[in-house]
């Protein structure tokens, strides 16, 4: 599928669920020594999230620990350990409308500004029969690439490329 309107670029982020986020940062911050960067909670989501960042600029890679606001209420965000990962993605409007012209399902919001403040989507972990291609089991989160993480990233090919 040489034609592909756009470019996954890396890894931007893996979010981890839990029914508590202060033993999650014993372990990524106190021990592993990942920053914390900022805070967001979403009733909607049902979510309290704390992003973590390794590494610098455009290899900065995050890891968000999450718990549910109400561990009844869905999202169940701790339900599933590793939770979602989530994907560079250069171009994620030309990203979303090619993929699902071609059958991958996507999980409901669109296209929206996510908790780093990034535009994002998710692919559903799960297909059906109008939508036959889906992450299998994995909730898969495509993030709009800034510029810098274009520059930096969209350049290189793939060793196997070469």
């Amino acid at each position: 599928m040489n034609n592909r309107p756009f470019k996954v670029l890396g890894i931007q982020q893996v979010a981890i669920g839990g029914t508590d986020k202060q033993r999650m940062k014993r372990l990524w911050v106190d021990m592993l020594g990942l920053t914390q960067t900022g805070t967001f909670q979403s009733e909607r989501e049902n979510v309290d999230e704390d992003i973590l960042a390794m590494g610098t600029g455009a290899h900065k890679v995050e890891v968000d620990i999450m718990q549910p606001l109400d561990m009844d209420k869905k999202p169940a965000v701790h339900a599933t350990p590793l939770n979602h990962i989530g994907l560079w993605i250069d171009d994620l409007p030309r990203a979303v409308e090619w993929l699902t012209a071609r059958g991958v399902r996507f999980a409901p919001g669109g296209i929206r500004k996510g908790a780093a403040g990034y535009d994002i989507c998710f692919l559903h972990p799960r297909s059906n029969d109008e939508f036959p291609i889906a992450g299998e089991g994995v909730l898969i989160e495509l993030v709009q690439a800034p510029a810098e993480v274009i520059a930096a990233l969209g350049r290189r090919r793939p060793a196997w490329l070469h």
